[in-house]
């Protein structure tokens, strides 16, 4: 793995339709010295731009070149067919690809569903963009097929959308050069897949070293080896007897008196 401590900070980069705030806001908060910018992609450059170096990791639409390109599958959209609100189509809750097969189904130039067969009726032209073919559904030309998170994106007031129960999928991944796996691009896999801060292969910092507990005093003792009582003991010997150490002291009798 290589070290990316030098690294001023941290490019994300995005196709339409994905939304990274949510991990952008986690990034903040957990590694707040560390900017991180975003670069909005199109799907068809998104791999160039990370094999470019113009992004340390993106979110991209599947399928991924394995080849130098890592990924990790994080969600599968939705597929909903794009009508105008006064469509037939807009008076059901689903329908199938067969229910579009008298539509025009226009088919831009950066679809992300890798149809096998288009359903419905071929437009004279692909429109360039998705965002186009929007603009032609607006204008009564046709009907579009595309991910929800796209439907989204480009919502109108006068447009509506309905799932698609059969047609292809679009799957969204984080990818990122394979040769290229730095600390900051495992902090931000940690963040996608919901480690917590204190997870081991996080970059939390280490905790402090334990201080040493300190050991318990020996009590002093004099020069014969025997422990000095402490402050305010007695010893247990008669303060009013002589040397240390001696015999009890005899008891005194009443003097007696001399005979007269």
């Amino acid at each position: 793995m290589t070290g990316s401590e030098a690294s001023p900070s941290f490019k994300l980069a995005y196709v339409p339709g994905v939304t990274p705030a949510k991990w952008v806001r986690i990034w903040n908060e957990r590694l707040p010295d560390v900017p991180l910018t975003l670069v909005a992609v199109s799907v068809a450059e998104a791999f160039d731009v990370l094999r470019g170096g113009g992004a340390d990791a993106g979110f991209v639409r599947l399928p991924v070149d394995r080849t130098d390109l890592s990924a990790i599958p994080l969600y599968t959209e939705t597929t909903v067919v794009v009508v105008p609100k006064d469509h037939v189509v807009a008076a059901v809750d689903q329908v199938s690809t067969d229910d579009l097969a008298d539509d025009i189904v226009l088919h831009p130039l950066d679809d992300t569903l890798g149809w096998e067969r288009l359903p419905g009726q071929p437009a004279i032209e692909r429109p360039a963009t998705t965002e186009d073919a929007v603009d032609l559904v607006a204008a009564g030309i046709g009907v579009l097929v595309v991910p929800q998170s796209l439907a989204r994106l480009h919502h109108r007031k006068d447009l509506t959308y309905r799932p698609v129960t059969d047609a292809p999928e679009s799957r969204v991944a984080l990818s990122w050069p394979e040769e290229k796996t730095t600390d900051l691009v495992e902090d931000f896999i940690g963040i996608v897949r919901g480690r917590t801060v204190n997870s081991t292969r996080g970059r939390a910092p280490a905790p402090a070293p334990a201080e040493p507990k300190a050991k318990a005093k020996r009590p002093e003792t004099s020069g014969g080896g025997r422990r000095k009582p402490a402050a305010g003991k007695s010893t247990g010997r008669n303060p009013r007897s002589g040397g240390s150490g001696g015999a009890k002291g005899t008891k005194r009798g009443k003097p007696r008196r001399g005979r007269s």
